[in-house]
């Protein structure tokens, strides 16, 4: 493939990346009870706690500012943490957690964390419980409000935000408790948002008047099961990652969404790799990064097993994704992020425990140093992404 074909539509070439001196937050969720052995996750002997690592990305290198210990689960999409706009808080969801029935299983959980960001060093403020299989986390793009996609009962968490105190307020029912719902995002002027869900295939709009939110009763299709999910911060577009039948080796995508659209539909369908696990829209709107598991979560004995994952850049170009570049990654490697100026790239790695970190200069990606944390990094968000 040549990654470089179309460029001169695509992209301007950016300076390299350097520290502005202004701290920009990174916020990593780790799940410290899921382990991969030969291609199985399982549940850790004796596994020490869920952790939340806070990074500064302005200065280089990239340093850790602290690290408080809040539930977490690799089960469910790499967006289970959301940073509100102003960063004063994060907002950190779990799917699942030790069942005290079985301590080689897992059972559904339904926290969310309040994590204070500017307290030194930061500090859990309270938790909050939404639904059950609590995932994907927005804020809208007022910070008044926050939406938790609860994978394992079909419905919505509504929660309320009044400066640093978050409040459940009620759940939007899908009307599909099988519909497996993973992630949800808010539109620009955060009157609507969109909800993954995996198990049917389908993305559901929610209407938001204040607090008050409803299901519209209209619904997009994409690729097979959608599962994290991206809004344009410059466009009115919407990228959903595909999961396909999950570790089968084969193409899975991502579609692209055109929200002017009456109503809103999908345009366009690109093939990325096998299991399109995270996605991040740099905040500029001009390029996304998906992580691409690549067989590394497949036995060792599999066909299907490759040693290395794929972290893969894409220009947004009229209106559809034109590949650009592609750095090799770990093994189960989870989300990605962009730095606040777009020429940072971040991808979680499971199984080494560490993120790595890559600069970004418009054509190439290129190695830029790691940071270890504790416990396998399943979540992430940056500063400037809700």
């Amino acid at each position: 493939m040549n990654l470089r074909r179309g460029l001169g539509i695509v992209v301007v070439l950016l300076p390299m990346w350097c520290g502005s001196g202004e701290a920009q937050v990174v916020v990593s969720a780790n799940d410290g009870k899921a382990t991969l052995v030969d291609g199985v996750t399982t549940v850790a002997r004796n596994p020490p706690p869920d952790t939340v690592t806070i990074i500064d990305l302005s200065v280089s290198p990239a340093r850790t500012i602290g690290e408080v210990r809040a539930p977490n689960s690799v089960i469910g999409p790499p967006q289970s943490v959301a940073i509100a706009p102003d960063e004063s808080i994060a907002l950190v969801a779990s799917s699942t957690r030790l069942d005290p029935a079985s301590p080689a299983g897992t059972a559904p959980d339904d926290v969310v964390t309040v994590i204070d960001l500017k307290a030194t060093p930061p500090a859990v403020l309270a938790t909050v419980h939404a639904g059950r299989g609590a995932s994907g986390v927005s804020f809208n793009p007022a910070g008044t409000l926050a939406l938790v996609a609860n994978r394992m009962e079909g419905t919505i968490s509504i929660l309320t935000v009044n400066g640093k105190t978050v409040t459940a307020a009620g759940k939007v029912d899908l009307g599909a408790p099988e519909s497996g719902p993973s992630h949800v995002a808010f539109t620009r002027d955060g009157r609507t948002a969109l909800v993954t869900r995996n198990n049917d295939s389908f993305i559901s709009l929610l209407t938001v008047d204040g607090t008050n939110v409803t299901y519209a009763k209209k619904d997009m299709a994409g690729g097979l099961k959608p599962y994290g999910l991206e809004v344009s911060p410059t466009a009115d577009l919407a990228f959903a990652g595909n999961i396909g039948a999950g570790a089968s080796g084969g193409a899975d995508t991502i579609s692209v969404f055109d929200l002017r659209a009456d109503p809103p539909r999908a345009i366009d369908h690109i093939t990325v790799g096998p299991i399109a696990e995270g996605i991040a829209v740099s905040s500029n709107g001009q390029y996304l990064a998906v992580t691409v598991m690549n067989g590394t979560n497949a036995p060792k004995s599999s066909p299907l097993f490759n040693d290395f994952g794929r972290l893969r850049i894409y220009g947004v170009s009229n209106r559809t994704l034109l590949p650009i570049a592609e750095a090799r990654i770990g093994h189960w490697c989870q989300g990605t992020a962009w730095s606040r100026d777009s020429r940072t790239v971040l991808a979680q790695c499971m199984v080494e425990r560490e993120i790595l970190i890559f600069k970004f200069d418009g054509i190439r990606l290129t190695p830029a140093g790691s940071i270890k944390v504790n416990g396998g990094p399943a979540g992430i968000r940056t500063a400037g992404r809700r």
